[in-house]
């Protein structure tokens, strides 16, 4: 099958005061044409990197050390800046995780939308460019677009100005959307109409997308595969029945046992014991290996192979090893075998 993005042993470095910090560690995963790639796991786990990775947007003071980012047959890293302004829009756009901070305060939501129509497509005459934004508009489903147009963003609630970030990133029609926690900052209700909408967009336009989120409630409702993420490595991934109905990696377990959905009557929620490791000094062995209950000896020395379960399914842990043993996950008796 041909991927539309495939990133092969990627690992990416920030250099800080402190030392090298190793964000992205030897990741690799695809993108279907046409499908949403869910990517989950906890704050700091190098999730938003990997997105700006491939967009090349990385500060100065970071740099991708090793492997490819081929973007519809494109290597991303061989690329220069002016190859990437002219692959950034038409290729791949993304959705920022704050709307506030990525609109500008004083300028119209018209003008900002017209401003990213114009960018790759500057020929366009003024009635042209008023149309497809108008047109943005009711497809991301803003209301009132004409009158709507000259508002600013302070005028707009949270939902309709992460509506008008949407736009923005559509206006030239993008192969491949980065949606970075598109609903972080919403309200539930909030959250499920922009979660509908993204996927509606994608179905509509044939857009690939990657939704970067540390919600499985997202992952359930959005996503058609997901990769989960722990310190800068993806620890598995598969379609969400995979992840959901017969997940195997320990950190896997941990994330499901935190839904609200899955608790006790009367009992506090889950939460997985200790803390993320340093990046600027990861660990010997699987990174994961001293918040696991399950962990084998094998595990401190050793970092594990990505273990083949099925077409779809892989995952990164010994416990799959044939010499492990047998281990019960830790919620409605479900057997690992």
């Amino acid at each position: 099958m041909f991927e539309l993005l495939e990133v092969k042993n990627l690992s990416v470095s920030f250099h800080t005061p402190q030392g090298e910090v190793e964000a992205v560690r030897d990741l690799s995963l695809s993108l279907h044409p046409g499908e949403v790639l869910a990517i989950v796991g906890e704050s700091g786990c190098g999730k938003s990197v990997l997105c700006k990775s491939v967009m090349k947007l990385l500060p100065r003071n970071a740099r991708i050390k090793a492997g490819t980012i081929l973007a519809d047959g494109t290597d991303v890293t061989r690329c220069s800046q002016r190859d990437m302004e002219r692959l950034r829009g038409r290729l791949f756009s993304m959705v920022l995780q704050d709307p506030m901070t990525a609109l500008h305060p004083a300028m119209t939501i018209g003008a900002q939308i017209a401003e990213a129509v114009r960018a790759h497509q500057p020929r366009m005459t003024k009635m042209a460019v008023r149309r497809r934004v108008l047109e943005l508009m009711e497809l991301v489903g803003i209301d009132m677009a004409e009158e709507r147009y000259g508002h600013c963003p302070f005028e707009f609630s949270g939902g309709m100005r992460q509506r008008t970030v949407m736009a923005i990133a559509l206006a030239s029609s993008p192969k491949i959307l980065l949606a970075d926690e598109p609903t972080t900052a919403l309200d539930v209700t909030i959250q499920a109409q922009i979660l509908d909408l993204l996927r509606d967009i994608q179905a509509r336009l044939g857009t690939s997308a990657i939704l970067v989120t540390h919600d499985l409630g997202v992952v359930a409702r959005a996503a058609d595969r997901a990769a989960v993420m722990y310190a800068g490595k993806i620890v598995e991934i598969g379609t969400v029945e995979d992840i959901f109905y017969d997940p195997r990696h320990p950190y896997t377990w941990g994330l499901l046992r935190a839904l609200p959905a899955w608790a006790e009557e009367g009992q506090p929620l889950y939460t997985i014991p200790g803390m993320p490791p340093s990046l600027l000094h990861p660990p010997k062995g699987d990174a994961f290996a001293c918040r696991n209950e399950y962990a084998l000896a094998i595990d401190y020395q050793e970092a594990p192979p990505m273990f083949q379960l099925s077409d779809t399914h892989f995952a990164a842990t010994w416990l799959l090893d044939e010499r492990a043993p047998q281990i019960t996950p830790p919620w409605r008796g479900a057997s690992y075998e």
